[in-house]
């Protein structure tokens, strides 16, 4: 029984085996019987002459509806890979994404192991703690005993073949069942609202073996979960495919994470790390690049060679065929990365294989770009690994029809300035092309286990984005994933070709592919790789800053932000602002076409307003915010440290010009009459939302923070930072002049927000990564300094409209009086 030991040592995340051998004693209580009892037939009774045989990992037959597989001796407790799709998909709405033909719905690790009693056990694998020590006292046997594997199924043996050594279970009743191993995991249910699965309406459709896999597809019909209202009584059918796919005997070496390398990760509790605790443990997800045995003296000496296994891409067959060479391309591209890790033709892409019955989309031996004939305008690139070591298995990534709508617009309106082809509303192929080229390149990044980088645009000067030299040599940003897409800040004078405004693969993105994959044979584990990887990440970064690594999940850090560019928020939006000045005028003529209305000019008009709105937001982080650079102790300088006081000071004086301002160029009463958009509703939106980050007290408890802890540079205080902005949104109590119905809009959001600052528990406030908003929570200012500021701020902005109210007439009278007794009614409790 070695093979159970060696298997359960793999679980626990043990890569030798000269200890796992030694782990546990063989299990003699599991043994096949000598007689057969009644229920267990000669295996010619049950695999007889008409029987269908598919030889591959392991048989598969097939008699009479029935499927059984036949499992070799050796193929017990070897960890298997269960990946389910979608083959084809129910007609109705897809939410969030989900319920499309190609999408991945469930995942597990199962083995099979022979149990007592004539039966053989489907386990389900779990990786969360691990321990290597098998010695005798060891924790090896302490872990393992508090992490049983559940039972997923027990199969009744049907038939011995103790000629071939191998053991034949009747899998039928059990696929025929609801089971989240082999279909839809209770989440994917959860967003699909699929109920019940109706038995009489689903049945097997195949079963196929091949050397390393087996590809089950079922037809599935589920009754449909009530919504709002009653449950329909039409099932959804879906057609489904499960990929069994074997995993490594040996699992790969696994690479540890490093925070300043954005690679991503699946993480365990190790309890040897620390011999007074236990550690968390990382490893990033990679592919197994290994060069050839007969090679391997060759990369040694720092050659290029082709890896044992490259990595291919196949292209759906139902992808338009004009956009399928620059998918191919997009993926090409990455192997000039790969070459500095020393491989050669590590990775391509093709056309999927034509009249192939070998080849299927579904797969999960195969890595497919899968056309999505859908509206959704987007992409993505998941990716399936080895939870044992980290090693990508295989991807599908989803490419929807639509995203060439989402780059149409970007291009239109961040490049329509500067390059003449953007300036229409169906793009010439070439133009398209490219656009789904980089996306291509984008997503199949994330596939090679990269995270987006927020922060690799802002180690570039935003004046270089203007350099047409430096821009159409290295790109607008070192990271293609970076949220960078275009170049915005580059201007007309410039004369900068598509070269310099289109994203690339960059300087960060070739070194995080050598980090990730150089090969190092010197090390035996992942922990012996460390220290080398920690000098290699330290040295780097000292040599070139363009390496930095900016996790978008760093919401305080101004430098790590989606769609940004340059090391300047404030200088790149407003040249972003002008040329979005430039744009807007000649959108009428841009978005004409015969035969058509207004629709698309509405959307364009909206998108100017919606990239304008990018700016403020990019600029308002730098209020209140710090700077997180990640280090090793074996670094120079601090982790986290403040923005620097005048960035703060200009970032307010930003929003104040070109938004607290009310910004009239965006106000065009002739796009308002053509397609009802109503700019001032979202200019006023836009306001509104700033103010609530500026007056919200996560804010203010920043900067008095800052003040208390940095005493010996100059910080921009709380006190001075509410005096500027008082000055931004009331500029008419200190000019005497008329106040529009946009300031008094504002300041009437103004002081409910501060009402909020110094009352308020638990103020929710949205915060916009490029995905979307996310919400987070502001301290309670009433066990702070926030609420005693700003308690005084308004009794001393009531002293001010108190003034000004005599030197003011009509509305602009009236709003202020109101504005006064609003401050007095929280401030004293009484209504005047």
């Amino acid at each position: 029984m070695l093979r159970l030991n060696i298997a359960l040592v793999a679980l626990l995340g043990i890569t030798g085996t000269s200890q796992a051998q030694k782990a546990l004693p063989a299990d003699s209580s599991v043994k096949k019987t000598d007689t057969l009892p009644s229920a267990i037939k000669p295996y010619g009774q049950v695999i007889t002459a008409k029987t269908k045989t598919f030889p591959g990992m392991f048989k598969v037959h097939q008699l009479n509806g029935r499927y059984y597989f036949e499992i070799p001796d050796s193929m017990y407790n070897r960890a298997i890979l269960v990946v389910n799709r979608i083959s084809k998909a129910a007609v109705g709405p897809r939410p969030q994404m989900t319920g499309y033909a190609g999408d991945q719905i469930a995942e597990n690790v199962i083995r099979f192991e022979p149990g007592p009693d004539d039966k053989v056990f489907m386990k389900v694998m779990r990786f969360n703690e691990r321990s290597a020590d098998s010695t005798e006292n060891g924790l090896f046997r302490s872990v393992l005993n508090s992490n049983l594997e559940p039972i997923a199924a027990a199969f009744p043996v049907k038939a011995y073949n103790k000629e071939q050594k191998s053991t034949v279970i009747d899998v039928t009743d059990y696929l025929n069942t609801d089971n989240e191993v082999f279909y839809f995991s209770p989440q994917t249910k959860t967003v699909l609202k699929i109920g019940a699965v109706q038995a009489d309406k689903s049945y097997i459709a195949g079963i196929k073996a091949f050397p390393q896999n087996i590809e089950i597809r079922t037809l599935r019909s589920y009754l449909p979960v009530a919504g709002q209202g009653p449950a329909s009584t039409i099932p959804d059918t879906y057609e489904l495919n499960s990929s069994m796919v074997l995993l490594p005997a040996v699992p790969m070496q696994p690479r540890f994470a490093d925070p300043r390398v954005g690679f991503f990760s699946r993480g365990f509790v190790d309890f040897d790390a620390d011999p007074q605790g236990v550690k968390a443990q990382y490893m990033i997800t990679r592919w197994r690049l290994e060069p050839k045995d007969e090679d391997i003296e060759k990369y040694k000496r720092g050659e290029l060679v082709e890896p044992k296994k490259p990595i291919i891409y196949y292209i759906d067959p139902a992808t338009p065929k004009k956009w399928v060479p620059y998918l191919i391309a997009g993926v090409n591209d990455w192997q000039k990365a790969f070459e500095q890790a020393g491989f050669k033709n590590a990775i391509k892409a093709m056309p999927a294989p034509e009249n192939d019955s070998t080849w299927s989309i579904d797969d999960a031996r195969h890595n497919v770009i899968v056309y999505k004939p859908s509206q959704i305008a987007n992409a993505s690139g998941p990716h399936v690994h080895d939870p044992r070591s980290g090693e990508i298995i295989e991807s599908h990534i989803n490419w929807y029809h639509n995203i060439m709508q989402l780059v149409h617009d970007w291009y239109m309106i961040q490049a329509g300035a500067i390059d003449p082809a953007a300036r229409k509303m169906k793009f010439d192929d070439e133009l398209m092309g490219q656009l789904i080229r980089f996306v291509s390149s984008h997503e199949v990044g994330h596939t090679l286990g990269l995270m987006h980088n927020f922060g690799s645009s802002s180690t570039v000067p935003v004046e270089k984005l203007r350099d047409k030299q430096y821009v159409e040599a290295h790109g607008h940003t070192p990271s293609i994933m970076d949220y960078a897409r275009f170049n915005y800040v580059a201007q007309p004078e410039d004369h900068i070709s598509q070269k310099g405004i289109f994203p690339r693969i960059g300087e960060y993105d070739t070194w995080a592919i050598e980090w990730g994959y150089r090969w190092y044979p010197q090390f035996k584990s992942a922990k012996e790789e460390v220290p080398y990887l920690n000098k290699l990440i330290i040295d780097s970064l000292a040599k070139n800053k363009h390496l930095y690594f900016g996790n978008e999940f760093s919401f305080s850090d101004p430098r790590n932000q989606s769609e940004d560019l340059g090391d300047d928020a404030v200088l790149a939006g407003k040249y972003g602002i002008k040329n979005l000045q430039r744009i807007l005028p000649q959108l009428k003529d841009w978005t004409r076409e015969p035969n058509e209305g207004y629709d698309k000019l509405k959307n364009m008009y909206e998108e100017v307003i919606k990239q304008y709105k990018l700016y403020t937001v990019q600029v308002l982080k730098s209020i209140g915010g710090d700077y997180r650079t990640l280090k090793s102790i074996e670094q120079p300088g601090v982790q986290i440290e403040p923005v620097e006081y005048q960035r703060q000071k200009d970032a307010m004086k930003f929003l104040n010009d070109y938004l607290f301002t009310t910004p009239t160029w965006l106000i065009n009463d002739t796009l308002t009459a053509l397609t009802g958009t109503e700019p001032f509703v979202h200019i006023a939106v836009a306001q509104s939302n700033v103010l609530m980050k500026l007056q919200g007290s996560g804010t203010l408890l920043t900067l008095i923070k800052y003040e208390e802890l940095n005493k010996n540079r100059k910080n921009y205080k709380a006190s001075e930072f509410l005096e500027d902005l008082k000055r931004s949104i009331w500029t008419e109590l200190y000019t005497n002049k008329p106040i529009d119905i946009y300031r008094r809009n504002q300041q009437k959001i103004y002081i409910d927000n501060s009402f909020k600052a110094f009352k308020a528990v638990n103020e929710i406030v949205g915060r916009n990564n490029g995905n979307g908003t996310i919400y987070y929570i502001n301290p309670d200012p009433t066990g702070t300094d926030v609420s005693s500021i700003m308690r005084a701020h308004l009794v001393a902005l009531r002293s001010d409209i108190r003034k000004a109210i005599p030197l003011q007439t009509g509305v602009s009278k009236y709003h202020l009086q109101d504005m006064e007794n609003r401050i007095t009614v929280v401030l004293e409790g009484k209504d005047k």
